[in-house]
């Protein structure tokens, strides 16, 4: 038989499995006797664990959340997991870099050297960037989402409050979003976590709508590019460049399409929200360009070409 501290872990990692375990087969698989089981389940409950016991006819148990964070236990990919999630939370957005810092160096220090050198191999040099999220708003916003209810909110300089239907938190580029339905507006908006002053809890629940797409972050993305549904840009055009494509590749967006046409040309498809957005995006690569379509785009050149002259005339 086990010692009692083996038995306990073992005990433990079993009831992590977050289902209900009969006394007698939790019993069987600790290869102890059911007093054995229940001293093992009183020591855990001393432990801060909330072990719940069963009724029934052979009884049994089951772990429920308890007030207090007592000991944890992981396996050693899932030790790992959470270091590396720490080490690169603050890239997150969210402004958690020193808790994230104090907990990776809590975890750390009770890892097995095995594992340890496996997380120091990793040398993550992450940005907080500008823009930082408050923790307790955002998790009152996320707190919105998953209980369906009715959120109300400042936003920005604007004192005006803002009564939305909240449906998921967004996490973009090192910002925090909200996709939500704007009652006063009746449409989709999306909202900077950051920007959020929550009111107080409404507790009006709601009943979701079907997401366009049924893909939030998609939503989200396809918002910022322009389009109302799919994450495409609205606009696409095509132009011949006369650079080589090696040139320009390393300054292009990542879905942007190059096809080499020589050591000195090579044809380009890119987006933007706009025509005139796309047509600027091309004259700014500083290279000479001819617009193969669409006629949109053409158009859209030209108008471009005719405000430049205008303005280097005055």
């Amino acid at each position: 038989m086990a010692g009692p501290s083996a038995r306990m872990l073992a005990l433990l990692s079993l009831l992590q499995v977050h289902r209900d375990w009969p006394g007698d087969e939790l019993a069987g698989r600790l290869e102890v006797s059911p007093r054995t089981l229940r001293r093992d389940v009183d020591r855990l409950r001393g432990l801060g664990y909330r072990v719940e016991s069963l009724r029934g006819p052979a009884g049994g148990y089951r772990l429920a959340a308890g007030s207090d964070l007592p000991p944890l236990l992981f396996d050693d990919d899932q030790a790992v997991a959470i270091a590396l999630a720490l080490a690169v939370a603050p890239a997150s957005g969210a402004d958690i870099a020193e808790s994230a810092a104090r907990a990776l160096a809590t975890v750390r220090q009770v890892m097995p050297a095995r594992l340890r050198s496996r997380i120091d191999s990793v040398h993550a040099v992450t940005s907080t960037g500008s823009v930082r999220t408050d923790p307790d708003v955002l998790v009152a916003v996320a707190e919105a989402v998953h209980l369906r209810e009715l959120l109300r909110f400042g936003y920005g300089d604007d004192d005006t409050p803002h009564r939305v239907e909240p449906h998921a938190v967004v996490s973009r580029n090192g910002r925090w979003y909200l996709l939500d339905w704007d009652l006063d507006r009746a449409d989709w908006r999306t909202h900077r976590i950051d920007r959020i002053t929550p009111r107080m809890r409404t507790r009006v629940p709601f009943t979701p709508r079907p997401i366009p797409g049924d893909d939030a972050a998609a939503f989200v993305a396809a918002r910022f590019k322009g389009s109302d549904s799919a994450d495409v840009w609205p606009c696409v055009g095509t132009a011949v460049l006369e650079v080589g494509a090696g040139v320009v590749a390393p300054y292009l967006p990542e879905d942007a399409v190059l096809e080499p046409l020589g050591a000195d040309r090579c044809r380009l498809t890119r987006g933007s929200w706009s025509w005139a957005a796309l047509a600027a995006a091309f004259a700014g690569s500083t290279v000479d360009f001819t617009v193969e379509g669409p006629d949109e785009l053409r158009a859209a050149t030209a108008a471009l070409a005719e405000r430049l002259r205008g303005a280097s005339a005055r």
